[in-house]
């Protein structure tokens, strides 16, 4: 039997009022953005994705922060505008909330393509990993990760198909991506691993 390990959660900021997104199977999501500041003062913005019904229950008297818990999901942008891989917090509890902020993530997956390691320009080791976490009913998500210093060099090494077991945070990175007349900032979002390391599988 597959092990399913993908869990979120999420204390953030409403950055705006959640809308309509999209129907399946019947029922109706709405998605909306969180503004999830962390310890460095930095804040990732982050896009939520929400039943309906989770949306309209939400009390606004029970504190200025939303509290999110569910899954990292990801799925292909075929409009051809856009980020093509887009990826989301996935809201199966949401509640209004006081408290600090907070951003945790823990993953089980499958290396899903040869790790990329590499330095930066300042010497900081860093591992990219793509890594296929299992959903119900034989689907996948398949999340963008980066390692960092001995985690990175731990991790650079292991073959695609590895089993990967992580925690970290999901986080908004804006970088320039240099097109052929201009420059283009764009924003990437990944899982920054706090510790990973090879899973039984």
């Amino acid at each position: 039997m597959e092990q399913i390990c993908n869990q979120i959660l999420l204390r953030g900021e409403l950055e705006a009022l959640p809308v309509f997104s999209h129907e399946s199977h019947g029922r109706r999501f709405s998605r909306f953005s969180l503004a999830v500041e962390r310890l460095s003062g930095a804040v990732d913005v982050l896009g939520c994705v929400a039943p309906e019904e989770l949306v309209q229950a939400l009390d606004p008297s029970g504190g200025g922060m939303i509290e999110l818990q569910g899954q990292v999901r990801s799925f292909n942008n075929r409009s051809g505008e856009g980020r093509r891989l887009v990826i989301t917090a996935y809201a199966e509890q949401l509640r209004s909330c006081e408290g600090e902020p907070a951003n945790e993530v823990t993953l089980l997956g499958s290396i899903c393509r040869p790790p990329v390691f590499r330095r930066t320009p300042l010497g900081r080791e860093i591992c990219d990993i793509m890594l296929a976490v299992n959903r119900p009913y034989r689907r996948a998500d398949y999340l963008p990760c980066i390692l960092w210093g001995r985690t990175a060099q731990q991790c650079a090494g292991l073959a695609v198909g590895s089993p990967l077991a992580l925690t970290g945070r999901l986080q908004s990175r804006v970088y320039v991506k240099q097109l052929p007349d201009q420059a283009e900032e764009r924003t990437a979002y990944e899982i920054s691993a706090i510790t990973a390391g090879p899973a039984e599988a």
